[in-house]
């Protein structure tokens, strides 16, 4: 988890706990990160931000129509895909490694639209725009009215 990778979320009907990953209509987000702190820094980063901070755009999208963050998490699935390398190596074979990292994260794309001729809910930016803090403290205030 301390290693760059690709990671995707679903929110299924059944429960997947042990299961491999596989390609679902229930996946809602595929992200990636390339970041010194892999994998585990980055969902930090998504879970920080479903529970209420800023930081994750993908987080902002999902928390605005998930609001329940015990709801959401106690639903939410996670596979990850990590690829080992140095991210502050400046190494050609480190170099590579990350481009294959954002690779992989546009292949989930492809792969993803291939079999369900969309993007994951979550991927859809014109389906679910970016959202701040403000936006979901405004919404909730109208649905308070």
């Amino acid at each position: 988890m301390k290693c760059p990778g690709v990671y995707a979320l679903a929110l299924p009907k059944i429960d997947l706990a042990g299961q491999d990953f596989d390609w679902i209509s229930d996946i809602i987000y595929f992200g990636m990160t390339n970041c010194g702190g892999g994998l585990s820094a980055r969902l930090r980063k998504f879970d920080d931000t479903i529970r209420g901070k800023e930081g994750h755009s993908g987080a902002c999208r999902v928390r605005f129509k998930h609001r329940d963050y015990r709801e959401l998490t106690s639903n939410l699935f996670v596979s990850t895909c990590p690829v080992a390398c140095n991210v502050t190596s400046s190494q050609s074979d480190d170099f590579l490694k990350m481009g294959e990292v954002a690779y992989l994260e546009y292949y989930c794309f492809a792969k993803y639209f291939g079999l369900f001729q969309n993007l994951p809910e979550f991927n859809n930016k014109k389906a679910a725009p970016k959202r701040t803090a403000a936006d979901l403290r405004a919404a909730t205030a109208v649905l308070a009215t």
